[in-house]
């Protein structure tokens, strides 16, 4: 196979607007100052800083189109480059205690999540808002080559590649290619209710919370994982999606799609001032968050409340995902 190349050259010392037109201009400025040619040299001066104001309007024209786009990333690259923002860097100190610290910090979870829970009155395992109508069992999960098509093209190339070093730059170009063989893979992995080991490895890379670091919990862990996993994960997604949409409370607004933050505050604003128009009323609000709770999940109880809706055993009975 010929992977054609391209090789570029970065003059990191110039301005953004500075382009390679500009460069040629300064260059036979310097030669004609080189030769003592005084006209020669105010007519590249003077064209060089005719096209130096033509290029400042041409980039801030092309800042204006990125704020007026309705992309938070283009918006926020334009805000670094206008104010020349660099990433502060945080020095941690690297050694091998550290990691270990971390390593049992992180997975002090795991313990008590893989420990079968007996049923108690304290933990109901009844889904929180009962169907009015007996659930049929839904169609058994089968992904197509064109669903892995579809996944691989939506993939941003500017994303980190996971632990077995495919890239989603790789797998956006060679969609077709790759789309026959996952799909098998995919669907074998459903049926055998197992997930390759690979797929499940993580690079753990802990992020400092502040600038100042006191204790494990100031750590971020953020996990890269196989861009392949990932879209395995989205196409499974969709599916539960399907089941369970109808059985979520309606006033559900976290991972909710064309849901928002903004959304729960108003209509919690709504029920406040509407209670509130009653006379002899007031409100008491209480406001909760979970600790760790996504790793405070007990996949027992979740296999079985995913078994209750019906969801097919190769995606509920399998601890592998």
């Amino acid at each position: 196979m010929c992977i054609p190349t391209r090789t570029y050259l970065s003059f990191n010392n110039d301005k953004p607007w500075f382009t390679a037109k500009l460069r040629h201009l300064r260059q036979a400025k310097e030669d004609a100052f080189r030769n003592g040619d005084r006209v020669l040299y105010n007519q590249a001066r003077n064209t060089l800083n005719k096209e130096i104001r033509v290029a400042k309007r041409s980039y801030a024209k092309k800042l204006e189109n990125q704020f007026s786009s309705n992309n938070p990333t283009s918006v926020w690259k334009g805000l670094k480059d206008i104010t020349n923002y660099k990433t502060p860097s945080h020095s941690t100190e690297a050694n091998q205690q550290l990691a270990e610290d971390l390593n049992e910090f992180y997975c002090r979870f795991e313990t008590a999540g893989l420990t079968p829970h007996a049923p108690s009155e304290n933990l109901s395992t009844q889904p929180s808002t009962p169907p009015t109508t007996p659930l049929s069992p839904p169609p058994a999960l089968w992904i197509s080559e064109d669903d892995v098509r579809q996944i691989f093209l939506k993939q941003k190339r500017r994303k980190a590649p996971g632990p077995d070093g495919v890239t989603p730059a790789c797998l956006k170009t060679c969609a077709d290619q790759l789309a026959f063989i996952f799909s098998q893979i995919f669907n074998r992995s459903l049926e055998l209710c197992e997930v390759p080991a690979y797929f499940k490895c993580s690079t753990i890379i802990p992020i400092p919370k502040k600038p100042k670091i006191t204790g494990l919990n100031d750590y971020r862990p953020v996990a890269l994982t196989s861009v392949v996993m990932k879209s395995f994960e989205r196409l499974v997604l969709a599916y539960l999606k399907n089941i369970t949409g109808p059985l979520l409370d309606p006033l559900q607004f976290a991972y909710r799609a064309n849901r928002s933050v903004d959304d729960a505050v108003n209509m919690g604003l709504h029920f406040i001032l509407q209670h509130l128009d009653k006379s002899g009323t007031y409100v008491r609000l209480l406001f909760m968050d979970f600790s760790s709770a996504f790793n405070t999940i007990i996949p027992t109880l979740l296999q079985t409340k995913l078994t209750q809706i019906s969801v097919p055993s190769s995606v509920s009975g399998s601890p592998a995902f």
